[in-house]
């Protein structure tokens, strides 16, 4: 059996001592953690924790501080720039609020990042668009425009355009933030399905109890007064048996909540 290399063991991401800071305010220290390939990997915590911050700097829209970001055992503030719009092709981002181009349809947006990273021609962008559409369940929508769609819809077309140049992982950045709770519901399972067929590493940046328990592999979770990590691990072992009051009482404050989504 031939032998693997660093790089086709080494973890999707990982973060060793990172520290994110703005200007001199420092938002978060120390922070290490690795994530799995293929995992479902939430980072969760009160507001104000740190949560975007992390993305931000995970992304490379904000340089960390100190500290390192491997992707796949390569690290990103380290690679050239032609290695780094490499390395921007394996991860794709679906942002809060989708952030799709209203002047743009769906079909014209997907194909974005076609255009810029890829040498494709007109007729095989259409075709791979047509396809990420159908992969989100858009399919016959790719001539309307954000406006005219449902936010649940727009969060799908947004993640449309992040699965476009079939990337690693995907980050997400609060993926159900003002989804009522069957669409929120429906969107956790699209998240399992694109890493159930797609084989992808799904990192959620998130507060929602309902989505936590329901989809995260496991969870790290950061703390404002901290300002790093306070636990990491299975969400359900962590509320169950976790030493730290304050995560026992982030992961059980909304039983009632959940219970009333699970009906719902």
């Amino acid at each position: 059996m031939p032998s693997l290399s660093a790089a086709d063991t080494a973890p999707a991401i990982e973060v060793a001592a990172l520290e994110c800071r703005y200007g001199d305010t420092v938002v978060l220290r120390d922070v290490s953690f690795a994530v799995r390939r293929g995992e479902i990997f939430f980072v969760i915590g009160g507001s104000g924790c740190g949560k975007s911050t992390l993305l931000r700097n995970l992304i490379g829209l904000h340089p960390p501080a100190a500290g390192t970001v491997r992707f796949f055992g390569e690290s990103f503030a380290d690679a050239g720039e032609a290695r780094r719009r490499e390395l921007l092709r394996s991860f794709g981002v679906l942002y809060q609020g989708g952030a799709l181009w209203s002047s743009l349809t769906l079909r014209e947006n997907v194909a974005l990042p076609l255009e810029e990273y890829t040498p494709l021609t007109a007729a095989e962008r259409d075709e791979l668009v047509a396809l990420k559409l159908a992969q989100v369940g858009l399919t016959g929508y790719g001539d309307h425009y954000p406006s005219e769609l449902s936010g649940g819809m727009r969060k799908r077309a947004g993640l449309a355009r992040a699965l476009a140049l079939d990337p690693a992982v995907v980050f997400f950045d609060e993926p159900s933030a003002g989804l009522d709770p069957l669409t929120s519901r429906s969107l956790d399972e699209l998240i399992l399905h694109v890493r159930d067929t797609l084989g992808t590493t799904c990192v959620v940046v998130s507060h929602e109890l309902a989505s936590i328990f329901a989809i995260a592999d496991r969870v790290l979770m950061l703390d404002k007064a901290a300002k790093g990590v306070i636990a990491e691990g299975n969400p359900q072992a962590l509320a169950r048996d976790s030493a730290d009051m304050r995560v026992r009482a982030f992961l059980t404050r909304g039983e009632t909540e959940i219970s009333t989504k699970a009906v719902t």
